[in-house]
């Protein structure tokens, strides 16, 4: 599974990308994915902190957090997108 971070999510985590052969087996959807981050150290758990802000695509498609992952998914977290004038 690979995994891409950006903006804020990116610098909090200390990484843009990475990429996972094996995820414990509870975790099934995003939302179980965003869970297990928040364990993986400080950096993870300040980004992860608030779930409900965090934005998600899978495999470059916006998707909901109770969206089930696959081991060959790209998975994308960022925060919320503004747009300008």
């Amino acid at each position: 599974m690979k995994i891409v971070y950006f903006a804020w999510v990116r610098e909090k985590t200390g990484i843009s990308e990475e990429v996972l052969e094996k995820l414990p087996d509870n975790v099934k959807t995003v939302a179980d994915l965003i869970e297990w981050q928040k364990l993986r150290g400080s950096g993870f758990t300040d980004a992860f902190s608030d779930p409900k802000i965090i934005r998600v695509a899978i495999n470059q498609e916006y998707s909901s957090q109770d969206h089930p992952i696959e081991a060959n998914d790209e998975i994308a977290f960022f925060p919320p997108v503004t747009g300008g004038r």
